[in-house]
């Protein structure tokens, strides 16, 4: 595995250089003050050629001169990325647009995106030394880091809101994790396990302090960059929560256009819920995010404050993107339109995207002429109730050919 080629990190407040050894936030902005993880990119575009990649495995890890861990460290065993983008033409045409691609994130271990900033987040607690990692999560980011700290016998302690969807708590408790269902919301579950990391000096996973899980995040930026070369599309849309995801595609995505592998950065546009919507809020009026209070059958992105909100803002507006929100009910027709027009069964969060794309199209934002890739989350088996909802029950029947009959008779079949 190649040396990681990592420089230092940047506050994205006030720009404040910190050593890769520093702190996890910037010590003048605090909370406030995220950091981002800086590379030497010339080297990089030396060792991490196509030629190069085509003899490395199909992980994330291939991306090693791009990740902050020492090349010798131990790593989950789960294999991590390399999912499928998948041609959608009948979407496409419903959308209204020259074409359109879902990566399909749910094919990762966990079934969902944020496998890939577990799966760094644990490696880098290996390379640390720590005993235990913990998290607060709306659920995929806790069921990854379950799953992916099994992989290693690290304990997990894992906080969740008391809206998390019963399938992921039970990724959570059969991978082994010791799990707190808070009595309140995402951002107190949140302030909970802060509190509990400084307290007892877990290792803290939770992105808005700790720049090395968006690293993670990033090699789906990566891996749509390598896979589609010169066939980039014009648009990339992400759901986004805490603003993490999405400001950790744009980051790939641009780091590989600085190494060649792309002729451009496509325009990123990102999808909050209407009832839970502060960074569209604060993107449209140039303004700090003001929190709200969260709403929605999404569950993954029902963040009323989200902690990365300058990060993605600011990768958002590099590559000239966007920021739209979507109703629960265009979630809902999200839900049938991915499964039944493109056969990728995704969950609400996951499938936000194409609602985004829809309502970005009634808007005006983009073309009709234009192509998108939407990065489809997590799949749909993790939240069945909201599945259900969307798709309507089955038809209950007699064991009988003649009932059957009757019931495709009255509906014209």
């Amino acid at each position: 595995m190649s040396e990681s080629l990592l420089s230092d990190l940047v506050c994205v407040v006030c720009g404040r250089e910190v050593a890769p050894e520093g702190a996890s936030t910037c010590p003048d902005c605090g909370l406030e003050g995220i950091l981002d993880a800086r590379y030497d990119l010339g080297r990089a575009a030396r060792s991490m050629t196509p030629e190069a990649l085509q003899q490395r495995a199909q992980d994330i890890w291939r991306y090693s001169e791009l990740l902050p861990l020492h090349p010798d460290g131990r790593r989950p065993p789960q294999p991590v990325g390399w999912t499928p983008i998948i041609d959608a033409p009948r979407l496409a045409a419903r959308l209204g647009i020259a074409g359109l691609a879902l990566k399909d994130e749910g094919r990762n271990p966990t079934a969902s995106f944020k496998d890939r900033a577990s799966a760094v987040g644990v490696a880098h607690a290996l390379q640390t030394g720590a005993a235990t990692i913990a998290c607060a999560s709306t659920g995929n980011a806790a069921s990854s880091l379950a799953g992916m700290a099994a992989g290693v016998g690290l304990p997990a302690i894992i906080f969740v809101p008391a809206r998390a969807p019963l399938p992921k708590i039970a990724q959570l408790r059969i991978f082994g994790a010791r799990v707190f269902r808070v009595d309140g919301t995402y951002e107190q579950a949140w302030d909970l396990c802060q509190a509990a990391c400084e307290r007892y000096g877990w290792y803290n996973r939770n992105c808005a302090v700790n720049p090395w899980l968006v690293e993670g995040k990033k090699t789906a930026g990566l891996e749509i960059a390598e896979q589609l070369r010169a066939d980039i599309p014009d648009w990339v849309v992400v759901s986004v929560g805490d603003g993490c995801t999405i400001a950790g595609v744009a980051k790939g995505l641009q780091e590989m256009h600085s190494l060649g592998f792309i002729p451009r950065v496509p325009r990123l546009l990102g999808v909050q819920a209407e009832g839970a919507r502060p960074i569209v809020d604060a993107f449209a009026a140039d303004r700090a995010l003001q929190p709200v209070a969260a709403e929605t059958c999404a569950d993954s992105i029902a963040v009323g404050h989200p902690r990365n909100w300058r990060k993605a803002v600011q990768r958002v507006r590099s590559c000239g993107g966007s920021f739209v929100a979507v109703s629960d009910a265009q979630i809902y027709e999200a839900l049938r339109s991915c499964a039944r027009l493109a056969g990728v069964f995704g969950e609400p969060a996951g499938v936000a995207g194409i609602a985004g794309l829809a309502r970005a199209r009634e808007q005006g934002i983009v073309a009709a002429d234009e192509r998108a890739l939407v990065v489809v989350t997590g799949s749909g088996l993790k939240d069945v109730d909201n599945a259900l909802a969307a798709a309507g029950p089955p038809q209950d029947i007699a064991a009988d050919l003649e009932a059957l009959a009757e019931v495709l008779t009255a509906s014209g079949d």
